[in-house]
């Protein structure tokens, strides 16, 4: 494997990491750029309160304001998750070279799991794609936050059944 990739995609933890820690669903982003990192984002949705709001969409945007193009070209995106269709058309429309991605989505996936879009023929651009690269952490940091969230939520069913026995 390569340790560039792995370089990359533990700062990809380190934006997820920050996403946990404000509740948010933990996926983190880095767009590197000739072996620069030029852009790092971490999911909003929740904060934010908005639907496109996913750690890739808000790494492009930021990237392409640092660069002031809508092309980028010769970038990468290390993301922890495989990229959503919502986020591989973005990564597609700013023709992105290459995606490394960590864990596998069997919800969401478009680079190889539920449909390939980044590499579909019929588009103009396509992607190089490397997935599973530190898959282990990636995955662990979702399983370990969706079992927090299923035992909050059952706690919480628990607590609202109780206080309706009471009435």
């Amino acid at each position: 494997m390569d340790n560039r990739n792995e370089t990359y995609m533990w700062q990809a933890i380190e934006e997820a990491e920050k996403a946990r820690t404000i509740d948010e669903v933990p996926i983190g982003a880095v767009i590197v750029l000739e072996n620069k990192v030029i852009a790092k984002a971490h999911n909003l949705r929740e904060t934010a309160q908005n639907a496109v709001a996913h750690a890739e969409l808000l790494a492009i945007e930021q990237a392409c304001k640092m660069l002031g193009t809508w092309r980028l070209e010769e970038a990468e995106l290390y993301v922890t998750l495989e990229p959503c269709p919502m986020c591989s058309g973005a990564i597609l429309l700013s023709r992105i070279k290459k995606v490394v991605y960590g864990a596998t989505d069997p919800k969401a996936g478009c680079a190889g799991t539920l449909m390939n879009l980044l590499q579909d023929e019929r588009f103009n651009h396509q992607c190089e794609i490397e997935s599973g690269v530190l898959a282990e952490p990636c995955g662990k940091l979702l399983s370990d936050f969706f079992q927090k969230v299923r035992k909050r939520r059952k706690a919480e069913r628990q607590k609202q059944k109780l206080g309706n026995e009471g009435k």
